[in-house]
């Protein structure tokens, strides 16, 4: 599975305008919602539903990374958002260092064997160095969608 495969382009933001941990996983989520990935209804389900599994342990995974997801039984399909913030966000991270990345995942409960796939895409990209970096760098939605193309590229 690449991560162009699952990153829903119209649904990353360059500047999350969120300070908080549940606020930046709110406006992921309605990004998904905006884009049509998933139904607006489902937006405040969803969100509680990734917040809930980020209270039981959080995804900053450190390196300014958080990787906040969630399996659904109304996600048919690995899907994911992409929002930076150049602030950084508390997200109580594994290295105790603020989060400037955060990759929201939502897959089905129904194909667990795909939620791994998606992971593990993901991981491979936010484990190099150079893929962080431009990641941080990114300052538009376009500049985040051309490095999700090129990223399977990159050397994987």
């Amino acid at each position: 599975m690449k991560l162009s495969d699952i990153v829903v382009n119209d649904a990353s933001i360059a500047k999350l305008d969120a300070t908080t941990r549940d606020e930046a996983i709110e406006e992921l989520v309605t990004a998904l919602a905006e884009a049509g990935a998933i139904p607006k209804k489902c937006v405040a389900e969803v969100t509680k539903a990734v917040i809930k599994r980020e209270e039981g342990a959080t995804t900053g995974i450190g390196k300014g990374i958080a990787l906040p997801h969630v399996k659904l039984a109304s996600i048919k399909k690995p899907i994911a958002a992409i929002g930076l913030a150049p602030e950084g966000l508390a997200f109580n991270s594994l290295d105790a260092k603020p989060v400037y990345s955060v990759i929201l995942l939502l897959s089905s409960s129904e194909q667990p064997e795909e939620h791994l796939q998606a992971m593990e895409a993901i991981f491979r990209h936010v484990q190099r160095d150079i893929f962080r970096k431009f990641l941080r760098q990114a300052e538009t939605e376009e500049a985040i969608a051309d490095l999700v193309a090129e990223a399977d590229d990159l050397g994987s």
